[in-house]
């Protein structure tokens, strides 16, 4: 018997490739049903779902829903980077800035700092702030660079500049 997981797994490769539509958000909301109602997880995946097939609206809703019930170390980012992603789609972008920038001081030296980053840049360049978005994306790459640590990341602060 496969666990909960291996299942949202499941149908999470399913849908890769595909345009996710309404038999994926019913998949994942029938194996979210078997938690309950209050399961941080099965609420991220639920908004996971919906953000997959264009709905950020309520992606969004059951993103907040699960971080307030709590998920763990592993998933809170996942579902923040997701949730900033859908507030930027919105158009919301002082509120996604806000829920990044909590969690790049939350995950400074977790897995999911360069996506953090990268969204972070995505809201800037949306929001009209296209030189602060490119700095903050130099900014994440630089620790990647052979050489040129100390440069790079001046002219990346420099460039952050001109957006002003």
């Amino acid at each position: 018997m496969k666990t909960w997981d291996e299942r949202i797994d499941e149908v999470w490769d399913d849908a890769t490739g595909e345009e996710v539509g309404d038999d994926t958000i019913a998949r994942i909301d029938a194996l979210a049903a078997e938690r309950g109602p209050d399961d941080a997880r099965a609420e991220f995946e639920r908004g996971g779902a919906r953000d997959s097939a264009g709905r950020p609206a309520e992606a969004v809703v059951l993103y907040r829903r699960a971080l307030a019930l709590g998920l763990d170390e592993e998933h809170r980012p996942q579902c923040v980077i997701q949730m900033a992603s859908s507030l930027r789609n919105l158009g919301e972008y002082d509120d996604a800035l806000a829920v990044i920038r909590a969690e790049e001081e939350l995950s400074a030296d977790g897995p999911y700092r360069d996506a953090i980053a990268c969204v972070h840049a995505l809201i800037l360049a949306s929001a009209g702030r296209p030189a602060q978005g490119l700095s903050v994306a130099l900014l994440a790459l630089v620790p990647h660079l052979p050489r040129y640590h100390r440069s790079m990341t001046t002219y990346a602060r420099e460039i952050a500049d001109a957006d002003t």
